[in-house]
């Protein structure tokens, strides 16, 4: 009878801390995605009911720029089963087999639902290895209650201003940071030509001497606070803060400015590729997509969801079709290896400066 009790007494113990395990963690009862994403870019209410509709979990890891994310998949075992590079990342991805074709038959939505007025922004629009996620637009947020009297945001120029003498941004992106001087110049972001390139690396220095920070996430909060008065950001960004701000104000310079599409992806090694084409799938319900960008504040390429959002919202996202004629798709330089190092050299004297 004693050894009766002992032995349900150990399996009572047992019982408790497997129960345990799973309650904290320690235990494998719930599948997990893993994301690597842009910080703030995807709502969490969204989250939620994906990990809720399929018995699951979702852990979200940010990255800084393309080449962070790109250098984490080279490594190798990264555990991700979706990242968001930038459109002109893709063919990097694909040529050093670091990403997977998707599925289509998993993914119905988005063949359903993908809206074709994005389709000249996409670059791969047969969708190979590509589900585009959200378009941003890189220009300049501003705190309008603030700027010096006779400024414009409405012009790279302005970041050339004495009166911004340390209180300005620029983003830690050498695609983007070169790209806003060479549109500047009137040139194209995509330039191939060296002596564009070099011109395009004095503006940035000259720029600097009042954005001596390159930076892609505090320009938020220092431009939200005062402490600068302009940061070169992206629409996403600067939505979020003008629904919660009036103060803050964001511009699309005239001489141009950065239209980059960010879609998923799935890498060669994602642990799960089932649950990542369930995800991909999900964001492609028109439902689920109007939410995530009322959450995120940047368009996503879903059929009508644009339309349905509260008047206020869609003009913080929607850009017109004069606007958007300004703006230039960044294209990928890494198939072209004179082109890129190019421009790694441009970048790497630029950040010599700091």
């Amino acid at each position: 009878m004693k050894k009766m009790n002992r032995l349900t007494s150990v399996v009572s113990i047992a019982a408790g801390v497997l129960a345990l395990c799973m309650v904290t963690g320690c235990g494998t009862s719930k599948p997990v995605l893993r994301i690597c994403t842009w910080s703030d870019y995807i709502d969490e209410g969204v989250v939620q009911q994906f990990e809720k509709r399929n018995g699951c979990r979702v852990e979200i890891k940010t990255f800084d720029s393309n080449e962070e994310m790109v250098d984490s998949l080279r490594a190798g075992d990264s555990g991700f089963d979706i990242v968001t590079p930038s459109s002109y990342m893709i063919p990097t991805l694909e040529k050093e087999e670091l990403i997977q074709p998707l599925d289509h038959s998993k993914i119905p939505n988005m063949r359903r639902n993908f809206d074709r007025s994005f389709a000249e922004a996409i670059l791969d629009p047969s969708f190979t290895y590509n589900a585009p996620y959200m378009v941003t637009y890189t220009g300049l947020v501003y705190r309008k209650d603030k700027l010096p009297k006779g400024l414009s945001p409405t012009t790279w120029d302005v970041l050339d201003s004495p009166a911004l003498e340390g209180r300005a941004s620029l983003l830690d992106d050498m695609r983007e940071t070169i790209g806003a001087a060479l549109k500047s110049l009137d040139y194209s972001l995509n330039t191939e030509k060296k002596e564009e390139l070099d011109k395009a690396v004095e503006v940035v220095r000259k720029w600097r001497k009042n954005a001596p920070k390159l930076d892609n996430a505090q320009y938020k909060d220092s431009v939200a606070s005062g402490e600068w008065l302009i940061g070169h950001g992206y629409s996403s960004d600067a939505a979020q803060m003008m629904r919660k701000d009036p103060n803050i104000g964001f511009a699309l310079p005239k001489e141009g400015f950065t239209i980059a599409f960010d879609e998923m992806v799935i890498p060669a090694d994602a642990p799960q590729p089932e649950l990542a084409h369930k995800f991909i799938n999900f964001m492609y319900t028109p439902r689920i997509a109007k939410a995530n960008v009322e959450g995120v504040c940047a368009p996503m390429p879903v059929r009508s969801v644009i339309k349905l959002l509260e008047p206020r919202l869609r003009r913080l996202v929607e850009v017109d079709a004069d606007t958007f004629k300004r703006g230039e798709v960044l294209r990928s330089i890494d198939d072209k290896p004179a082109v890129r190092d190019m421009y790694q050299e441009a970048w790497e004297r630029i950040k010599a400066g700091e």
